[in-house]
Protein backbone atom coordinates (compact mmCIF):
# COMPACT_ATOMS: atom_id res chain seq x y z
CA UNK A 1 0.00 0.00 0.00
CA UNK A 2 2.91 2.49 0.16
CA UNK A 3 2.90 3.36 -3.54
CA UNK A 4 -0.80 4.81 -2.97
CA UNK A 5 0.20 7.94 -2.37
CA UNK A 6 -2.12 11.10 -3.72
CA UNK A 7 -0.22 12.97 -6.73
CA UNK A 8 2.56 9.84 -7.19
CA UNK A 9 2.99 8.50 -10.87
CA UNK A 10 3.29 4.82 -10.87
CA UNK A 11 3.86 2.65 -13.63
CA UNK A 12 1.74 -0.26 -13.78
CA UNK A 13 2.37 -1.60 -17.09
CA UNK A 14 4.24 -0.73 -20.29
CA UNK A 15 2.52 2.53 -21.05
CA UNK A 16 0.06 2.42 -18.08
CA UNK A 17 0.12 4.84 -15.18
CA UNK A 18 -1.29 5.59 -12.27
CA UNK A 19 -2.26 8.96 -10.21
CA UNK A 20 -4.34 9.27 -7.46
CA UNK A 21 -6.31 12.22 -6.71
CA UNK A 22 -6.01 13.96 -3.39
CA UNK A 23 -9.17 13.08 -2.25
CA UNK A 24 -9.39 9.98 0.77
CA UNK A 25 -12.05 8.98 2.44
CA UNK A 26 -13.98 6.32 4.15
CA UNK A 27 -16.02 6.20 0.30
CA UNK A 28 -12.84 6.66 -1.51
CA UNK A 29 -10.15 4.94 0.37
CA UNK A 30 -6.50 6.44 -0.27
CA UNK A 31 -8.10 8.81 -3.04
CA UNK A 32 -9.43 8.14 -6.74
CA UNK A 33 -7.31 6.53 -9.43
CA UNK A 34 -6.96 8.23 -12.50
CA UNK A 35 -5.28 5.86 -15.43
CA UNK A 36 -3.05 7.19 -18.42
CA UNK A 37 -2.36 5.10 -21.29
CA UNK A 38 0.12 5.79 -24.07
CA UNK A 39 2.92 7.79 -23.99
CA UNK A 40 2.52 10.32 -26.83
CA UNK A 41 -0.82 10.38 -27.47
CA UNK A 42 -2.50 9.82 -23.88
CA UNK A 43 -6.01 8.83 -22.92
CA UNK A 44 -7.09 9.42 -19.38
CA UNK A 45 -9.28 7.23 -17.51
CA UNK A 46 -11.52 9.20 -14.62
CA UNK A 47 -9.93 12.27 -14.01
CA UNK A 48 -11.72 12.25 -10.91
CA UNK A 49 -12.82 14.89 -8.90
CA UNK A 50 -12.95 18.93 -10.09
CA UNK A 51 -9.63 19.73 -7.83
CA UNK A 52 -7.54 22.30 -9.84
CA UNK A 53 -3.88 20.39 -7.90
CA UNK A 54 -5.26 17.19 -9.49
CA UNK A 55 -6.02 18.57 -12.87
CA UNK A 56 -2.63 20.79 -12.50
CA UNK A 57 -0.89 16.49 -11.59
CA UNK A 58 -2.41 15.09 -14.34
CA UNK A 59 -1.45 17.71 -16.98
CA UNK A 60 2.16 17.51 -15.72
CA UNK A 61 2.35 13.56 -15.49
CA UNK A 62 1.30 13.03 -19.27
CA UNK A 63 4.39 15.93 -20.11
CA UNK A 64 6.26 13.42 -17.39
CA UNK A 65 5.58 10.56 -19.73
CA UNK A 66 6.49 12.62 -22.65
CA UNK A 67 2.84 13.26 -24.76
CA UNK A 68 -0.12 14.93 -24.60
CA UNK A 69 -3.77 14.35 -23.17
CA UNK A 70 -6.01 13.49 -26.41
CA UNK A 71 -8.86 11.29 -24.95
CA UNK A 72 -10.76 11.51 -21.31
CA UNK A 73 -12.92 8.49 -20.00
CA UNK A 74 -15.16 7.43 -17.53
CA UNK A 75 -16.48 4.86 -16.13
CA UNK A 76 -19.10 6.62 -14.65
CA UNK A 77 -20.44 10.53 -13.71
CA UNK A 78 -19.65 10.04 -9.81
CA UNK A 79 -18.29 13.24 -8.58
CA UNK A 80 -15.46 11.45 -7.48
CA UNK A 81 -15.08 10.21 -10.66
CA UNK A 82 -15.98 12.31 -13.64
CA UNK A 83 -15.95 16.32 -12.89
CA UNK A 84 -12.07 17.35 -13.67
CA UNK A 85 -12.78 15.87 -17.38
CA UNK A 86 -14.51 19.75 -18.45
CA UNK A 87 -11.54 21.59 -16.79
CA UNK A 88 -9.31 18.91 -18.28
CA UNK A 89 -11.29 19.27 -21.80
CA UNK A 90 -10.82 22.82 -21.88
CA UNK A 91 -6.95 22.89 -21.44
CA UNK A 92 -6.09 20.19 -23.67
CA UNK A 93 -8.77 20.04 -26.30
CA UNK A 94 -9.12 16.26 -25.92
CA UNK A 95 -12.39 14.02 -26.89
CA UNK A 96 -14.64 12.91 -24.31
CA UNK A 97 -16.09 9.27 -23.38
CA UNK A 98 -18.39 8.60 -21.50
CA UNK A 99 -22.01 7.76 -20.72
CA UNK A 100 -24.63 9.92 -18.90
CA UNK A 101 -27.71 9.06 -17.50
CA UNK A 102 -30.62 11.44 -15.70
CA UNK A 103 -29.62 13.42 -12.54
CA UNK A 104 -30.81 11.51 -9.37
CA UNK A 105 -28.61 13.53 -6.99
CA UNK A 106 -25.44 12.45 -7.28
CA UNK A 107 -24.79 12.50 -11.07
CA UNK A 108 -22.05 15.27 -12.66
CA UNK A 109 -23.48 17.48 -14.69
CA UNK A 110 -20.87 19.15 -15.78
CA UNK A 111 -19.73 15.78 -18.19
CA UNK A 112 -20.62 16.16 -21.63
CA UNK A 113 -19.22 13.35 -23.75
CA UNK A 114 -18.24 13.80 -27.39
CA UNK A 115 -18.90 10.04 -27.57
CA UNK A 116 -20.56 7.13 -25.71
CA UNK A 117 -19.29 3.93 -25.82
CA UNK A 118 -21.14 0.95 -26.17
CA UNK A 119 -20.52 -2.38 -24.77
CA UNK A 120 -17.61 -4.58 -26.38
CA UNK A 121 -16.55 -1.85 -28.05
CA UNK A 122 -13.02 -1.56 -28.69
CA UNK A 123 -11.67 2.31 -28.14
CA UNK A 124 -7.97 2.65 -29.67
CA UNK A 125 -5.45 4.07 -26.93
CA UNK A 126 -1.73 3.78 -27.76
CA UNK A 127 -0.07 0.76 -26.94
CA UNK A 128 -3.35 -1.27 -27.11
CA UNK A 129 -7.37 -1.20 -26.99
CA UNK A 130 -9.42 -0.51 -24.65
CA UNK A 131 -12.01 -2.65 -24.68
CA UNK A 132 -15.47 -1.25 -23.07
CA UNK A 133 -17.89 -3.74 -20.66
CA UNK A 134 -21.20 -2.31 -19.56
CA UNK A 135 -21.41 -2.57 -15.84
CA UNK A 136 -24.39 -1.32 -14.61
CA UNK A 137 -24.78 -1.74 -11.05
CA UNK A 138 -23.07 0.68 -9.14
CA UNK A 139 -25.06 3.17 -11.04
CA UNK A 140 -26.83 2.59 -14.66
CA UNK A 141 -23.82 4.35 -16.66
CA UNK A 142 -21.53 2.39 -15.42
CA UNK A 143 -18.65 1.04 -17.89
CA UNK A 144 -15.67 -1.11 -16.95
CA UNK A 145 -12.39 -1.16 -19.25
CA UNK A 146 -10.20 -4.22 -20.65
CA UNK A 147 -7.06 -2.76 -21.51
CA UNK A 148 -6.49 -5.87 -23.38
CA UNK A 149 -2.36 -5.72 -24.08
CA UNK A 150 -2.10 -6.39 -20.23
CA UNK A 151 -5.34 -8.58 -19.49
CA UNK A 152 -6.09 -4.72 -16.92
CA UNK A 153 -10.14 -5.08 -16.07
CA UNK A 154 -10.16 -0.85 -14.85
CA UNK A 155 -13.59 -1.48 -12.91
CA UNK A 156 -14.17 2.50 -11.42
CA UNK A 157 -16.55 1.99 -8.65
CA UNK A 158 -17.61 -1.65 -9.93
CA UNK A 159 -14.86 -3.40 -7.72
CA UNK A 160 -12.92 -1.55 -5.16
CA UNK A 161 -9.95 -3.18 -3.17
CA UNK A 162 -10.76 -3.89 0.35
CA UNK A 163 -14.52 -3.12 0.63
CA UNK A 164 -17.89 -3.88 -1.11
CA UNK A 165 -19.36 -1.15 -3.31
CA UNK A 166 -22.52 0.85 -2.55
CA UNK A 167 -25.51 0.38 -4.80
CA UNK A 168 -27.92 3.38 -4.59
CA UNK A 169 -31.48 2.71 -5.92
CA UNK A 170 -32.78 3.45 -8.02
CA UNK A 171 -29.85 4.16 -10.70
CA UNK A 172 -28.20 1.59 -9.02
CA UNK A 173 -29.74 -2.17 -9.31
CA UNK A 174 -28.75 -5.09 -7.16
CA UNK A 175 -29.27 -7.84 -10.11
CA UNK A 176 -27.44 -5.49 -12.47
CA UNK A 177 -24.87 -5.64 -10.45
CA UNK A 178 -24.36 -9.50 -9.95
CA UNK A 179 -25.12 -9.86 -13.55
CA UNK A 180 -22.06 -7.71 -14.41
CA UNK A 181 -19.73 -9.30 -11.91
CA UNK A 182 -20.77 -12.76 -14.01
CA UNK A 183 -20.43 -11.44 -16.92
CA UNK A 184 -17.14 -10.20 -16.43
CA UNK A 185 -15.70 -13.90 -16.32
CA UNK A 186 -15.73 -14.17 -19.28
CA UNK A 187 -12.84 -12.17 -20.56
CA UNK A 188 -8.94 -12.64 -20.04
CA UNK A 189 -8.53 -10.92 -17.18
CA UNK A 190 -5.17 -11.15 -15.33
CA UNK A 191 -5.38 -8.17 -12.25
CA UNK A 192 -8.32 -5.90 -11.45
CA UNK A 193 -7.30 -1.81 -11.98
CA UNK A 194 -9.95 -0.54 -9.10
CA UNK A 195 -11.05 3.10 -9.14
CA UNK A 196 -9.87 3.26 -5.60
CA UNK A 197 -7.01 1.27 -3.75
CA UNK A 198 -4.43 -1.51 -5.18
CA UNK A 199 -3.94 -3.83 -8.36
CA UNK A 200 -6.15 -7.01 -7.32
CA UNK A 201 -4.95 -10.75 -7.93
CA UNK A 202 -6.88 -13.51 -9.44
CA UNK A 203 -9.17 -11.63 -11.04
CA UNK A 204 -11.74 -14.46 -11.61
CA UNK A 205 -11.25 -15.35 -7.80
CA UNK A 206 -11.92 -11.84 -6.52
CA UNK A 207 -15.68 -11.92 -8.93
CA UNK A 208 -16.34 -15.19 -7.89
CA UNK A 209 -16.16 -13.67 -4.07
CA UNK A 210 -18.08 -10.93 -4.86
CA UNK A 211 -20.76 -12.35 -6.26
CA UNK A 212 -20.79 -15.08 -3.20
CA UNK A 213 -20.95 -11.92 -0.52
CA UNK A 214 -24.15 -10.27 -2.28
CA UNK A 215 -25.72 -13.40 -1.74
CA UNK A 216 -24.97 -14.29 1.30
CA UNK A 217 -26.42 -11.16 2.47
CA UNK A 218 -29.35 -11.37 0.26
CA UNK A 219 -29.89 -14.63 2.24
CA UNK A 220 -29.67 -12.23 6.08
CA UNK A 221 -31.26 -9.59 4.70
CA UNK A 222 -34.44 -12.52 4.34
CA UNK A 223 -33.38 -14.47 7.09
CA UNK A 224 -33.46 -11.07 9.80
CA UNK A 225 -36.89 -10.17 7.65
CA UNK A 226 -38.61 -13.16 8.73
CA UNK A 227 -38.25 -12.14 12.04
CA UNK A 228 -40.73 -9.16 11.50
CA UNK A 229 -44.23 -9.05 10.63
CA UNK A 230 -43.20 -6.28 8.57
CA UNK A 231 -40.03 -3.53 8.89
CA UNK A 232 -38.81 -0.10 7.37
CA UNK A 233 -35.11 0.31 6.53
CA UNK A 234 -34.22 1.42 9.61
CA UNK A 235 -35.33 -1.32 11.55
CA UNK A 236 -33.76 -3.91 9.08
CA UNK A 237 -30.75 -2.38 8.66
CA UNK A 238 -29.42 -3.04 12.30
CA UNK A 239 -29.92 -6.97 11.96
CA UNK A 240 -28.65 -7.39 8.78
CA UNK A 241 -25.68 -5.11 8.81
CA UNK A 242 -24.47 -6.11 12.60
CA UNK A 243 -21.19 -6.82 11.02
CA UNK A 244 -20.68 -3.24 9.92
CA UNK A 245 -19.93 -0.34 12.00
CA UNK A 246 -23.03 1.53 13.16
CA UNK A 247 -21.65 4.51 12.32
CA UNK A 248 -21.69 2.94 8.60
CA UNK A 249 -25.28 2.02 8.69
CA UNK A 250 -26.88 4.89 6.85
CA UNK A 251 -24.37 3.39 3.80
CA UNK A 252 -25.46 -0.06 4.29
CA UNK A 253 -29.30 1.23 3.77
CA UNK A 254 -28.80 1.95 0.38
CA UNK A 255 -27.32 -1.67 -0.17
CA UNK A 256 -29.88 -3.01 2.13
CA UNK A 257 -32.81 -1.12 -0.12
CA UNK A 258 -31.12 -2.58 -3.49
CA UNK A 259 -31.67 -5.85 -1.77
CA UNK A 260 -34.58 -5.84 -1.10
CA UNK A 261 -35.82 -4.32 -4.98
CA UNK A 262 -34.16 -7.42 -5.97
CA UNK A 263 -36.07 -9.80 -3.74
CA UNK A 264 -39.40 -7.92 -4.78
CA UNK A 265 -38.54 -8.22 -8.33
CA UNK A 266 -37.88 -11.84 -7.71
CA UNK A 267 -41.25 -12.48 -5.87
CA UNK A 268 -39.90 -12.98 -2.57
CA UNK A 269 -40.57 -9.83 -0.72
CA UNK A 270 -43.84 -7.22 -0.43
CA UNK A 271 -43.75 -3.52 0.24
CA UNK A 272 -46.44 -1.27 1.37
CA UNK A 273 -45.93 2.37 2.50
CA UNK A 274 -41.85 1.56 3.33
CA UNK A 275 -42.13 -1.28 5.45
CA UNK A 276 -41.30 -4.51 3.72
CA UNK A 277 -42.58 -7.84 4.57
CA UNK A 278 -40.98 -11.52 3.35
CA UNK A 279 -44.18 -13.53 1.15
CA UNK A 280 -42.16 -16.75 0.64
Amino acid sequence: MTDLVAGQLTELAPSVHRLIAPNPGVMTGPGTNSYLFGRADIAVLDPGPNDPVHVQALLEAAQKIGGKITRIIVTHTHPDHSPAAAALQAQTGAELIGSVIAQDGFQDDSFRPDTTPQHDALIAVEGGPLRAIYSPGHVGNHFCYLHEPTGLLFTGDHVMQGSTVVIIPPAGDMKDYIDSLRRMLAYPLKFIAPGHGGLIPEPAKELEYLVAHRLKREAKVVEKLAGFDSATLEELVVPVYDDVDPSLHPVAQLSLWAHLIKLKKDGRVGESDGRWSLLI
